[in-house]
């Protein structure tokens, strides 16, 4: 009875030594069939409870009453204090704000989307703590999540099998957050929008494009944008992650390692070409433009002067692959092939290819442990 309450929370909580193995697959058999191990324990214990309560023995009684207590006292504690979505709750009050009557500071870092012509920011500081957002941008429903312990933002339809679908925390898999459906149960993770557990297994959510950026950047590019506003319900958590923009906040599942490809470094993870490339955020920050292939594609990689917004582009323009040079005097990119002149934000506005907009691609900023984790196959680009 203990085992049931203990490594049903324990397996999928980032308890020492829990999120290291493969146990979810035990830890989903032991919620699933919880009641019935609870009753066989019940069933276990109740006869020979009985005959020593009937005995009228003060030491036996005391022994065995002690163990009940603390069954009850362990069953208390990890179905109510230690359940993620016991510690972790949606927001009350989902507020939207304009540019004029916002209250973020514009240094914030937010995820981003524009859907049907309509934009959206979620600041990681206030996503971060609740891990999920329903939300409706464009017409279209959409879930925006946050994995602190990861550092991935990931935006994805609740849509699965066509009918929108209601998700809880539950837990973590490999120190990643993951969702429970309603309808079915099953478990999903959130940095890859897949089905691990459950009758859903295998199965994933479409994932929606979406920017990380300073909300000074995204304010730039979208300026008609609407900025979630923190929910004064929950100000003392949000306060708990003021600092992890920059990655000094006190946890060290959250803290960032400021040196190149430790557990917790920065990375950028790409995917493109049919294939996973990771990036050393220091060497980003040191170069400001990094141009590289990843399968058949080439690529470029631009840091935006706040060092903070980055962009990830697919820099072949009609059939050519550009190659951009960078001067930090100037707020804008050249490319050699025609000496046209380009924003970081990837819009050409004079030269030959003037108008001509770069391919977005969809790319992440997240801890090293993370993306090599959910991207076994990924390769690292090294400096030259």
């Amino acid at each position: 009875m203990l085992a049931t309450e203990i490594l049903r929370v324990y397996f999928i909580m980032p308890f020492p030594g829990s999120q290291q193995s493969d146990t979810i697959g035990w830890a989903y058999f032991i919620e699933k069939y919880k009641w019935l191990l609870r009753l066989i324990g019940i069933l276990l214990v109740i006869g020979p409870a009985l005959k020593i309560y009937k005995s009228r023995k003060p030491w036996p009684i005391i022994l065995l009453t002690l163990p009940i207590l603390f069954y009850f006292f362990v069953f208390g504690v990890f179905n109510f204090k230690f359940q993620a979505d016991k510690i972790f709750y949606q927001p009350e009050h989902k507020n939207f704000a304009g540019i004029n009557s916002n209250t973020i500071d514009t240094n914030k870092l937010i995820i981003g989307i524009d859907i049907n012509g309509q934009a959206r920011a979620y600041p990681i500081q206030i996503i971060g703590y609740h891990h999920q957002i329903k939300d409706t941008v464009g017409g279209v429903p959409v879930m925006v999540t946050y994995c602190t312990v990861c550092r991935t933002g990931r935006v994805y339809s609740p849509l699965v099998d066509g009918k929108a679908e209601n998700f809880r925390l539950v837990g973590m898999d490999h120190f990643n957050a993951m969702f429970e459906d309603k309808t079915t149960d099953s478990w999903w993770q959130q940095a890859t929008g897949i089905a691990v557990a459950g009758p859903l297994k295998g199965k994933s959510l479409s994932e929606i494009p979406s920017r990380q950026y300073s909300l000074a950047a995204w304010m730039k590019l979208h300026p008609n944008s609407t900025i979630l506003q923190p929910d004064s319900l929950f100000q003392s958590d949000y306060d708990d992650l003021a600092k992890f923009d920059k990655g000094n906040v006190k946890s060290r599942l959250e803290k960032r390692d400021s040196a190149s490809w430790k557990m917790k470094s920065w990375v950028i993870g790409v995917k493109a070409g049919g294939q996973d490339k990771a990036y050393d955020w220091n060497d980003l920050v040191k170069e400001r433009l990094i141009q590289d292939s990843i399968g058949s594609m080439a690529v470029a990689l631009i840091l935006e002067n706040d060092t903070a917004s980055f962009h990830v582009f697919n820099r072949t323009v009609q059939g050519s692959r550009l190659f951009f040079r960078a001067d930090p005097a100037v707020p804008f990119l050249t490319d050699t092939n025609t000496r046209s002149q380009w924003t970081p934000e990837g819009i050409c506005i004079s030269g030959p290819l003037k108008d001509s907009k770069l391919e977005p691609l969809q790319a992440y900023q997240e801890f090293w442990h993370s993306w090599k984790q959910f991207h076994p196959l990924t390769t690292t680009y090294k400096n030259p």
